[in-house]
Parts: C-alpha cells; structure tokens; sequence
C-alpha cells in the first residue's frame, strides 16, 4: 500500500513539472508587458456589453493577459466558440466593517523592512487590510502584502454532507471527480464577531488549512494540513504536513514541496489559498506592474458550481453566464516572485495576479515557468454570502486552473450540497468541526481514523 502511495505522489510531483515539450506554442513573460503597454488606453466598457468570440478584441484592454491568451486559442485550451461574458454594473461594499474597522484603526502603523539576509519583513500588523493604498517604496510587496491577508471568513468549513469537489480534465476529455472536507481557519488576526482574536490551537500560528480526501474511496482520509505562522522570518514557509492513511500517520513534507501539486491537482502547495496565494511574505516580494479596471466575476450563485458540467463552457470549463455578470473593477496587477536568495530552483519566475483594489484577493493568476514561459492560468469566481453577524459579504470562491504547457485542468468548487448550497460560515459550522485541535494541528492529523 505505501509502494501504491509513494508512486501517486511521485507522479503528482512529475505533473508538477512544466513539459514544455507538450506545447504547442509558447508564450514569453515579455509578451504580458507588451499587452500591457498595448491596452493602457482602455477607453469604455458600457454595462450591457457582451463579450463574445466576435468581438473579443474590441474588450481586451479590459481583460487579464491570460484571458486573451484563452481568445486567441493558439493553445489546447482556448475559448469555445460559443463564449459569452456578460457585463454588469459595479457593486461596492462587499467586505464586512469589523475588517475595516481594523483597516482604519492599525493601517497606519504597518511598515515593511529588508532584513539583511534579503528577507522581507512587514512589522506591527494586526489585522485588516494592511496598505490600504500602497505606494512606493516596496509597493509591489505592499500588494503582495494585502492579497496574503485579504479577508474571508475567520472559518470556513465543508463538511461530509456538503463536500466540495474538484473536478480533473485532461486533453482526451476524460474527467474524473474527488471530493473533500474542509477547516480553513483563522487563527489570528481575527475581525469577525464571535471569533476570539487569536486562537490557541496552534500557538504562534496565524492561519491554518485542513483539507481531507473522501472520495474515491481509495484516497479516502488523505490529509493535507498547512500551519501559517506570524513570526515569518522563523518559519520563512508554511508548515506543510501530509496524513497517509495506508502507513496511519503523517509527514512533514519539505519546503522544496511549495511547488508540489495539491491532490494531483494543477494548483501547487503555493497557489491553493482561496485569496490566490499560499506562499508567505518573508520570501516572496513583488514588482507593481499597474493599475486599471479589467473584468472580474464575483457572484451570488455559489451553488452553480457544484451542477459541473452543465453551467460551464466546455470543454474549457469557463463560467457561464448563469453564475452573473462580470464587472468592471479597479484593480492593481503585481508580479510576484521569490526573492533572489531563495529563487533557486523554485517553480515559478513569475506569478502575475489581479488584485480587486476593494477586497484586494486575486481573481485571476498568469503563473510563468522558471524559463518565463507562459504556464498555468488561474480563474477565481468571488462569491457573496451572509455571515454570522456581519451580513452579506464575501465568501469563497469557485476556481478554474489550466495547465497550457501539459493540456490539463482542474476545477474547483468550494460549495457541496445544493439544498445548503455553501459551506459553513464560522460558529455556523458543525461543532465537531470547531475542534480547532483536530482540525488545524498536527496532533489533529493523528486522530484521523479513529
């Protein structure tokens, strides 16, 4: 059973490496900077518009560079012929006011500092959004700063009766279909109501992600947990820690895994945060690229996600208009790149994100390979929902990856059940799932089974 599990993960590992030799075309990380000089001047974008295969290049200028990537259709996965993106008006105020409340009260106070190891280091931070408005200098690792603490729920939780799923697509249309568990946690830096501050499930720690296979049925209880900690300069990465049922116990995976994919998926351990990025900010930095307003989907339909295929645009698995309209929203793009020291043999040179410069998580990612070439795209649908005591206000995502260089995809909906139709939101959660112990340490892990 361990030879079967070791060669699973071994094969995971392979299909995290760029095949470039798959490609049929290869697109340069210049060619981004090109596009961005070439659609600076955006004109106007009127509510109403419908994008379609006809008039796409009419619109590029209010597009992620990958979006046009998937128009031009000079890779596997392109645009089908029937694609239409409808455009709607801009909605605002959609994070909760104890999250700006601690906006307001400890923005101020942030200040970022180069260690003399090359390190990046953000001091005093308390909670909220940390550079409101950032500027230079280090504005570029400002924004990378915001996106890794952009808001969601203190917990967010799928549980066995309302399991998510991630769907597997390869070029020869076969898909498969997982479903997991789920206990994303917050346990510091709290502004939800109900929450404590700070947890002590795991001291020291600030964040914590519980995610457990449940089918099929011979992954069952696989267990991923990763551990983020305040302190970044003493743990530079994540914790990552990995329960194999077949040998009952876990491993604690190196950080040379940050690029490893998650459940064979096309997302690594660095991309698998519902905000878009799950490296840290001690060895990571940014470069700002820009600001404009470009597309974005953020949705109050959740619940499409779990009717896959039927509301997506196969076989590309791109949103249909069912789940909303697009809009128009300000945005900053940054480039986000291992600091030189620790850039060695990392499997990204570039992860170029779009910010929403309102809850500052990233809807879309073009991530370029250690040869900057044009790898993985990442589509992220930003969804409303009610919280305990805060109102209506983001949620979650669904979220599409494609893998252009090897011609596969995933996709990823966080929601399970439609009669629930979202996972569980804070106190709302089961209290079995509130054992933060059990669900967000790595004593936790061994209680699996049981």
């Amino acid at each position: 059973m361990f030879k079967k599990w070791f060669g699973v993960l071994l094969a995971g590992l392979l299909l995290s490496l760029p095949a470039i030799a798959l490609a049929q075309t290869s697109t340069d990380r210049s060619e981004l900077d090109d596009f961005l000089k070439a659609t600076a001047n955006q004109g106007d974008l009127p509510v109403g518009t419908k994008i379609t295969m006809a008039n796409w290049q009419q619109y590029k200028a209010f597009m992620p560079f990958g979006m046009t990537v998937l128009f031009e259709g000079k890779y596997f996965w392109k645009m089908p012929s029937d694609i239409e993106i409808d455009v709607g008006p801009t909605h605002n105020g959609i994070l909760p006011k104890t999250f700006l409340e601690a906006t307001e009260k400890y923005s101020a106070q942030n200040t970022v500092e180069v260690l003399p190891n090359g390190h990046m280091r953000m001091n005093n931070y308390h909670g909220g959004i940390p550079f409101p408005n950032p500027q230079e200098p280090y504005k570029g690792y400002k924004l990378l700063a915001n996106v890794f603490f952009a808001y969601q729920p203190a917990i967010i939780t799928s549980t066995p009766d309302n399991m998510g799923s991630i769907w597997f697509h390869d070029r020869f249309g076969n898909i498969s279909q997982d479903t997991f568990d789920l206990v994303y946690r917050q346990s510091g830096y709290n502004t939800d109501p109900g929450i404590p501050v700070d947890e002590t499930y795991a001291p020291g720690s600030w964040f914590t992600e519980w995610f457990m296979q449940e089918t099929p049925e011979q992954a069952r209880y696989t267990t991923s947990l990763q551990i983020f900690y305040k302190d970044m300069e003493a743990h530079p990465f994540p914790d990552q820690f990995v329960f194999v049922p077949a040998i009952r116990r876990s491993l604690r995976l190196s950080t040379s895994a940050r690029c490893a994919p998650t459940f064979g998926s096309d997302w690594a351990a660095d991309d698998a945060k519902l905000n878009g990025f799950n490296g840290s900010i001690s060895t990571y930095t940014g470069d700002a690229l820009g600001e404009r307003k470009v597309i974005e989907l953020l949705s109050d339909q959740q619940w499409r996600g779990y009717n896959f295929p039927n509301e997506y645009f196969m076989p590309l698995g791109f949103f249909k208009p069912s789940w909303g309209a697009w809009e128009n929203r300000p945005i900053s793009i940054v480039d986000v790149h291992r600091i030189p020291s620790e850039a060695s043999g990392y499997c990204y040179a570039s992860r170029v994100m779009y910010l929403d410069r309102e809850d500052w998580s990233t809807f879309w990612n073009d991530n370029f390979d250690s040869n900057k070439k044009l790898w993985k795209l990442f589509a992220y649908e930003n969804a409303m929902g009610d919280i305990p005591g805060l109102g209506h206000t983001w949620v979650g995502i669904g979220a599409m990856a494609w893998d252009i260089q090897n011609s596969h995809s995933t996709i990823w909906s966080s929601w399970g059940n439609p009669a629930h139709k979202s996972h569980y939101i804070d106190n709302a959660a089961p209290k079995e799932y509130l054992n933060g112990v059990k669900y967000g340490s790595s004593a936790g892990l061994m209680q699996l089974m049981r």
